[in-house]
């Protein structure tokens, strides 16, 4: 157990540095979109498509099912008193007593991962990427049903980072600790580890933490604005709070404290944070202060200095830089279009590295299969924030009729999509693993996830406590597949070669984060959009041939 908790406590650290393969019936688009008297004029092509498609070598993927399992997820990482409508039953209420130690109440939030320490910075990242999914991606989320669910995970986040910015200087950094976490594999409502909490304030900055948490609060405010404008309104208050405290008490949060560092260090820095936040307060509320401050500050803060190939929860600069270009087409910008060009450039060399299109020493590398491979440990949190970027880009150029110029051609929208579409697809099956790594998707995923909860028999079923090293001795070690599916987490993924091995205690590749499926959420509720409007058109000339 001291080799696994010794090899374990780096495993965040080392994240950073500078399928369901279901036929649609067309069967079905008859009876949902053509008239039902034309229904036997139709068999004949339905049992034709059917054979077609079954013998086609493309893979189809039900995103509508996958986007509805992405979002179970977020209900099994929660963490305080679970509400009455919980969909994911195996868990039940935890971490009750958060914050009791240091008078404040700290209940609630996210665990990131397989273990049960409240990470601030990759909860924020979480928060901020489900809401800009759902500023993005609204209308297909609603049309697919699951606003609601969106809007739900989003909410735990956020109500969370309320009680967590107990006030306008001090925030709430991290409850437990992952040194002391590690030691022990239980269910988080067995905890019997420390739930001691971290705080950032004047004389222990964390700009970095308190940006990206106020740019979570400023992207879900305008998500909530038309629901919920009281709670976007408090929202909005912790979110420009927050960013000012950032600003104005300078510091690397991982300095202060110090327990994160092994796990999520900073090592970005914090003003990529800064102007992430800056971004999206100016979004939220318009205010003329917060476009200056990504301006002025765009050179000497690494805004259109940075040319970055990944985008995670430590390195926000391509996120910012894509955001940035869109104000490019905005008549009311055009007098710093300068500033914004060097924006745009960063955010298309960004993209241009993800299509193998820069030059060779700066693209991003691909396993033989045609993934993003970025880095062993974790690797799938790149390639959701790459496909999410690259699906949202290609909508700008799209609305915009523009084509995006890399160092090795010219490339349009439909292309741009379609890699990120390639992506998506092999995380859902569509590689030389035939396996889908969003676990609970399609006939064949991980099923030994690395992840506590997952790997013990569900409290719901049975209340007899599980101490720290039991958890080790009869769960943690066993060969059978995990009592509990974690729906909707998408693991680490394979190897440099497409190599998964389904272990346990291989957390490089089976452990799943929020910041993995957070990503997932808008790009399924597009690709999900796509896919229905193309049966729809098919139906309609289907209907146009027949008369």
């Amino acid at each position: 157990m001291e080799e696994q908790t010794h090899h374990h406590q780096y495993h965040r650290k080392q994240t950073s540095s500078f399928g369901d393969s279901k036929i649609v019936p067309p069967l079905v688009l008859v009876q949902h979109c053509c008239s039902s008297s034309l229904w036997f004029l139709f068999f004949f092509i339905t049992i034709t498509t059917i054979f077609i498609t079954t013998t086609n070598a493309q893979q189809a993927f039900d995103y509508g099912d996958a986007l509805s399992k992405s979002l179970l997820y977020f209900e099994a990482q929660r963490s305080g008193r679970i509400p009455y409508n919980q969909r994911v039953s195996w868990r039940h209420h935890s971490g009750l007593t958060d914050g009791l130690e240091q008078g404040v109440d700290l209940v609630g939030g996210y665990y990131d991962a397989g273990d049960h320490v409240k990470f601030g910075l990759p909860m924020a990242f979480t928060v901020t990427m489900l809401s800009w999914g759902a500023i993005e991606y609204l209308q297909h989320i609603s049309d697919a049903g699951e606003l609601q669910h969106t809007l739900e995970a989003i909410k735990w986040g956020t109500d969370y980072f309320i009680k967590a910015h107990t006030s306008p200087n001090v925030l709430w950094a991290e409850v437990g600790d992952g040194d002391t976490d590690h030691y022990c594999w239980q269910r988080p409502e067995d905890m019997t580890t420390s739930r001691q909490a971290f705080k950032i304030d004047e004389e222990k900055p964390g700009s970095d933490l308190a940006a990206e948490t106020a740019a979570a609060m400023a992207a879900a405010s305008i998500v909530f604005k038309n629901t919920n404008p009281h709670y976007s309104h408090l929202l909005l208050h912790h979110a420009q709070q927050l960013f000012e405290f950032g600003d104005k008490h300078r510091g690397k949060y991982d300095e202060s404290v110090g327990v994160v560092k092994s796990y999520y260090a900073s090592v970005s820095g914090y003003k990529d944070e800064l102007l992430w936040a800056a971004m999206w307060l100016y979004k939220a509320t318009d205010s003329e202060m917060y476009f200056q401050y990504f301006i002025s500050k765009a050179h000497s803060f690494g805004g259109t200095g940075w040319s970055i190939s990944e985008f995670s929860w430590d390195v926000k600069y391509a996120g910012l830089q894509l955001l940035a270009s869109k104000f490019l087409n905005q008549e009311k910008h055009k007098k710093h279009s300068d500033i914004l060009e060097q924006y745009r450039s960063k955010a298309e060399y960004y993209i241009c590295s993800c299509l193998n299109k820069n030059n060779n020493d700066s693209n991003v590398q691909r396993t033989p299969g045609g993934l993003l491979y970025v880095r062993q440990w974790n690797n799938m949190q790149y390639v959701s924030t790459a496909s999410f970027l690259l699906s949202v880009y290609s909508d700008f150029l799209k609305s915009t009729n523009q084509n995006l110029n890399c160092h090795g051609g010219t490339v349009d929208h439909e292309e741009i999509l379609s890699f990120a579409k390639s992506q998506i697809d092999y995380i859902l099956g569509s590689n030389p693993m035939n396996m889908s790594y969003l676990v609970g998707y399609g006939p064949r995923y991980p099923k030994r996830v690395h992840h506590r909860g997952a790997s013990i028999v569900s409290y719901k079923e049975n209340k007899g406590f599980i101490g720290c090293t039991q958890g080790y001795d009869n769960w943690y070690s066993s060969q059978e597949p995990n009592p509990n599916v974690l729906v909707g987490a998408l693991v680490g993924g394979p190897d440099w070669q497409d190599n998964f091995e389904d272990q346990r205690n291989n957390f490089m590749q089976t452990e799943a984060c929020t910041y993995n499926t957070a990503p997932l959420v808008g790009v399924f509720a597009k690709l999900l959009h796509i896919e229905n409007q193309k049966l729809v058109q098919d139906c309609n000339s289907l209907l146009v041939a027949s008369f």
